[in-house]
């Protein structure tokens, strides 16, 4: 049985469900994709309409499902080395720290399946080695978090890795996983993902020297995004930086950062 199409009266429903479970706040261009990704839950819990599915997972009876239409409102397009000048100012600034004896930790705020928070592992390997380094990856979804802590990707997603980081920390599948690459083992024990809501109390991850906040911003109201800064600033060390996407700006939202050129942000 196919689900009759989504109405206005739906889709703002799950707007406000949405907003209110995460802060992201849905533009009206949004109700294809709502109702793009919810169609197969409907199918699987047997209702024609998005009416019944919100009464459902609105009940408070199905915790679960909750939790999977917010997964599934969430999930965003991410890859490997997204936006290189970002991994490449990361680099340059690592020699800086490497003499120091405090561990270089890295917290890719918004990391979703895994791809920027294994990105950043390879380039501390590459620079700092041995040394202590930590990377953290917090997301919204327990599906993506789950799926990031497996380091297992399709071949088509490594086409963004550097050569000599493919070849270094990558191992290609055989027979079974054919088609398939695994992120190595000594890379994935020192990259931590975790569920987090960015718009709520945060877990105790400790502070970071480099924090990762990017393609995030976008989806949130003003107000929200001076919460969600206010709210990791403190998690930032003196001296520290923060990343935003190319499409962002902290410009009205925080003047706890100084830019360093666009799209980086360092707290003084």
């Amino acid at each position: 049985m196919e689900p009759t199409p989504i109405t206005d009266k739906e889709f703002g429903a799950f707007r406000a469900f949405l907003y209110d479970a995460t802060g992201i706040s849905l533009s009206d261009a949004k109700k294809a994709l709502v109702g793009g990704r919810l169609a197969k839950r409907l199918k699987h819990h047997g209702v024609s309409t998005y009416g019944e599915y919100y009464r459902l997972i609105s009940s408070g009876r199905h915790p679960d499902e909750s939790r999977m239409a917010v997964d599934l409102l969430t999930t965003n397009e991410t890859y490997f080395f997204r936006e290189p000048k970002h991994f490449a100012f990361l680099e340059s600034q690592l020699p800086a720290l490497a003499s120091s004896s405090s561990e270089v930790r890295v917290w890719s705020a918004a990391s979703s399946s895994g791809e920027e928070g294994y990105s950043i592992a390879m380039v501390l390997a590459k620079t700092l080695g041995v040394r202590p380094w930590q990377v953290v990856g917090t997301d919204i979804s327990s599906r993506v978090v789950a799926r990031a802590r497996t380091g297992h990707y399709a071949m088509e997603r490594a086409s963004h890795i550097p050569k000599e980081f493919l070849a270094r920390y990558c191992r290609k599948g055989v027979r079974s996983q054919e088609g398939t690459f695994l992120i190595a083992r000594d890379l994935r024990e020192r990259v931590r993902f975790l569920e987090a809501n960015l718009n709520g109390p945060l877990p105790d991850i400790g502070e970071f020297q480099f924090v990762f906040l990017r393609n995030v911003m976008i989806y949130f109201d003003l107000d929200t995004k001076r919460q969600i800064v206010r709210r990791i600033a403190p998690l930032i060390r003196p001296g520290g930086f923060l990343f935003v996407g190319h499409s962002e700006t902290l410009n009205d939202i925080s003047d706890a950062f100084m830019p360093v050129q666009p799209s980086i942000y360092r707290k003084p």
